[in-house]
């Protein structure tokens, strides 16, 4: 029973099944790095209020030193018998110094010190998403003054609705992105709370000083309950939350420039790099990345079901449950870290077929809307003003024509008070031009997005 920290008390072995059962360290070995971090700041707090010598603290920190390094390496020992990652360090270090390490769990349990250690990868993991989302959001602000003066056709119902410029289009994908970075800040900040020194749930009675460890972590504040610290989960879920909304901007995304993509489409051309092809037909160059990515927002959201639902009956405080908050947090944070880091790549490499895009540019009575918009100007009611159009449009679409390609008469028919001024406003480019509103697809506004966002970034 010695291979166990806590086996004082058993009488029996315990059966190699369960040992396989219930480990963790096949998964929770990454937080190594956080709980060498916290176990430091630890010794250090418990040297400054007497707990532990100065002598017995170096020697402490030289041994985590070593079992760091050792991991860093990959020549570190693992084994089902010592269960997780804290078990090994702490086993790993008594056996290079002795007594002395036996001190290091003074004050402290495993309760509380995977709540720290899950807190210390979690602040490092948002922060390394949000480093992501900024990448992409650059490729997009990168790709807007060569294409600024590049009109696309916007879509509702996925129906061709309105004309916009191409960095309006590009923009719109980053403002979720930002809107998904803000998210990602609010939960660092409740991330960002300290649970070490709540030991199993109800504290110690040894004289700590739990503001000294979080001062040293980094950690913005100190858990104020300890029976809520070492049972929290939220800012696992919240995170998980985050990545599955990232990760459904990343469909969405994916999702458009694969139809895009297609012949049938024909305006955008996929770096090669980042597609694959078929095994039977020689011409394929299929966007099997974007799939992907689009595919695995399922893994994400499942994740992110899978969370809700572990803790969805646990009583306080801490129950063994908890151990299986990793797996999926860790698979949903490695799935949308891939994913932003390709869809930057393909953002960047990606080529509009400009001429394709030109010479359809007219189909779908794209400047109907503004047609609409200038009748009300001229103090047409918007209703009546929407029917008018609308029979102008049936018209053009039964004699094959553009809404450009009227005569006067027609105009003059649907509404008398127009003049020859009516054509100022048709045509996608003049369409485009004609917006006013603050955020619109006009090249005014959208060249103040545009310097926004590279001020911003």
């Amino acid at each position: 029973m010695a291979e166990k920290p806590w086996g004082g008390v058993f009488e029996q072995a315990t059966d190699r099944r369960v040992e396989e059962f219930t480990e963790s360290v096949s998964f929770d070995r990454r937080l190594y790095a956080h709980d060498i971090d916290g176990s430091v700041a630890h010794a250090q707090m418990l040297t400054k209020v007497g707990l532990l010598t100065a002598a017995e603290c170096q020697q402490i920190e030289q041994g985590l030193r070593e079992i760091r390094q050792e991991i860093d390496r990959g020549q570190f020992p693992f084994c089902t018998a010592r269960e997780d990652i804290h078990m090994h360090v702490e086993a790993s270090l008594i056996e290079r110094i002795g007594d002395v390490g036996r001190k290091l769990h003074t004050a402290r349990s495993r309760n509380d010190q995977v709540a720290t250690d899950l807190r210390l990868w979690v602040r490092q993991a948002i922060d390394e998403i949000d480093a992501r989302l900024k990448e992409v959001q650059q490729a997009f602000v990168g790709r807007c003054d060569s294409e600024i003066d590049v009109i696309l056709p916007g879509y509702t119902h996925f129906q061709r609705a309105q004309p916009v410029l191409a960095p309006h289009y590009w923009l719109a994908y980053c403002e979720k992105f930002e809107r998904d970075r803000l998210r990602l800040a609010d939960c660092r900040r409740r991330a960002n709370v300290l649970p070490l020194g709540s030991a199993a749930l109800a504290g110690t009675s040894l004289p700590i000083d739990r503001t000294d460890v979080a001062r040293r972590l980094g950690f913005d504040a100190v858990a104020a309950n300890s029976i809520d610290a070492v049972s929290d989960r939220d800012f696992v879920l919240e995170f998980a939350f985050v990545l599955a909304l990232i990760a459904e901007h990343l469909s969405t995304w994916a999702e458009e420039w694969i139809v895009w993509s297609t012949a049938e489409f024909n305006f955008l051309k996929l770096p090669q790099a980042f597609c694959t092809g078929s095994s039977i037909m020689p011409q394929k160059i299929n966007p099997d990345v974007l799939e992907l990515i689009r595919g695995k927002t399922a893994r994400v959201i499942g994740n992110l079901q899978t969370l809700l639902v572990l803790i969805k009956g646990l009583p306080l405080a801490y129950n063994r449950d908890l151990q299986e908050d990793k797996p999926p947090l860790f698979d949903a944070f490695d799935t949308v870290r891939v994913s932003l880091e390709l869809a930057a790549a393909v953002v960047a490499g990606a080529e509009l077929n400009r001429a394709a895009i030109a010479e359809r540019l007219d189909r779908g009575y794209l400047d109907a809307t503004t047609l609409m918009e200038y009748l009300i100007r001229r103090g047409v009611p918007q209703r009546t003003a929407h029917g008018l159009v609308g029979r102008l449009v049936r018209k053009a679409m039964d004699l094959g024509l553009r809404l450009s390609d009227l005569p006067l008469a027609d105009f003059q028919e649907a509404h008398p008070g127009l003049d020859a001024g009516v054509y100022q406003v048709l045509g996608p480019e003049k369409a485009v031009a004609a917006m006013l509103s603050h955020g619109s697809t006009s090249p005014d506004s959208v060249r103040e997005q545009v310097a926004r966002w590279k001020a911003r970034n």
